[in-house]
């Protein structure tokens, strides 16, 4: 018998999450059936989606929602083998069973110098909304400019440097020095923190006089506001995120858009991943061919101890990690 620590929402969040809004508790955890793999976590991610996401689809007392890196370690399911490797969207738990359906395999090509770890970043779920945004979404050509916010984050972070390799020109804000240094050092060709400059405006306009032909959107907010009126005609927009308003207990008015995309015939489309799931594999190879040839370079702020996911999301939110925040169990 296997003893799984889960982490549950105890209250949905009121205003900025806080750890006593999580419970940490025990369960037992059955006999295998036949068909059945008993997996163990080995890293978890924790990513913006889960603060909107929890409203939506979950209620107080369930198992928090999130994806982990898992190694099976017991299996009565012969297409699974012990030691085996998989992604699963099974939450916080350090132990659970699965039926084998739910569960993706590590492409068979990954090395054993990478990190299992990034299977859940930058040749996962936060890569492959990068790689679909921009070729699908915002549709980047060569010679274009591509604007990004977060953009040392999980997504953002890989978002300029596919950019890069399509050709582009691209500028990125974060929210600390050692963000945007770390931006110049992977490629980006301007790059700002927009906690200091004195003017939003000013800063987009000084990186690109010319204005920008895609912005691939994570926060929302006051930055879309600015950002929208310096597209150049017939930009496009992808809405990927809105964390500058995920914890806003008041919706934020205003300003609207309307104007600006009309007189400048912009498009804007909000995405979801899973939307290209059929193309995962192909999304997934192209991010690991990259990755290898050190073309797109990897951050992970990894945090130790399944005890500490709460406090590794938390932090998250607040904008604390440089590149993909992880948990290591």
């Amino acid at each position: 018998m296997v003893t799984a620590k889960v982490w549950v929402l105890k209250k949905h969040f009121e205003g900025f999450p806080k750890t006593s809004d999580f419970d940490l508790k025990k369960i037992e955890l059955p006999n295998l059936k036949d068909g059945e793999l008993l997996l163990e976590s080995v890293f978890l991610s924790v990513d913006p989606y889960m603060r909107p996401y929890s409203r939506r689809d979950m209620k107080e007392g369930d198992i928090m929602i999130g994806t982990q890196v898992a190694r099976i370690v017991e299996s009565k399911n012969p297409a699974f083998t012990v030691g085996t490797f998989v992604v699963a969207r099974s939450g916080w738990r350090t132990h659970f069973i699965s039926d084998g359906k739910d569960l993706q395999l590590l492409p068979s090509s990954w090395p054993e110098s990478l990190p299992r770890s990034l299977a859940l970043g930058t040749v996962g779920m936060p890569g492959l909304t990068a790689y679909f945004g921009l070729l699908e979404v915002c549709k980047m050509k060569p010679g274009e400019t591509v604007l990004v916010n977060a953009a040392a984050g999980a997504v953002g972070s890989v978002v300029g440097q596919l950019a890069k390799i399509g050709g582009c020109k691209v500028v990125g804000c974060a929210g600390s020095d050692e963000k945007v240094a770390y931006l110049k050092k992977i490629g980006f060709d301007e790059a700002f923190n927009y906690k200091t400059v004195t003017s939003l405006d000013e800063a987009l306009r000084k990186a690109s006089p010319d204005g920008y032909d895609c912005f691939f959107d994570n926060v929302g907010g006051e930055f879309a506001s600015i950002a929208i009126n310096q597209m150049k005609k017939y930009g496009r927009i992808a809405v990927c995120g809105a964390i500058s308003q995920y914890n806003d207990s008041v919706p934020q008015q205003g300003p609207y858009m309307q104007v600006p995309m009309i007189f400048k015939e912009l498009r804007m489309e909000g995405f979801i991943v899973t939307r290209w799931h059929n193309r995962r594999e192909e999304g997934l190879k192209a991010l690991l061919k990259w990755v290898m040839e050190g073309k797109v370079k990897c951050r992970e702020q990894v945090t130790e101890g399944f005890e500490n996911m709460p406090m590794a999301f938390i932090g998250m939110l607040k904008g604390e990690n440089l590149g993909k925040a992880i948990v290591k169990v």
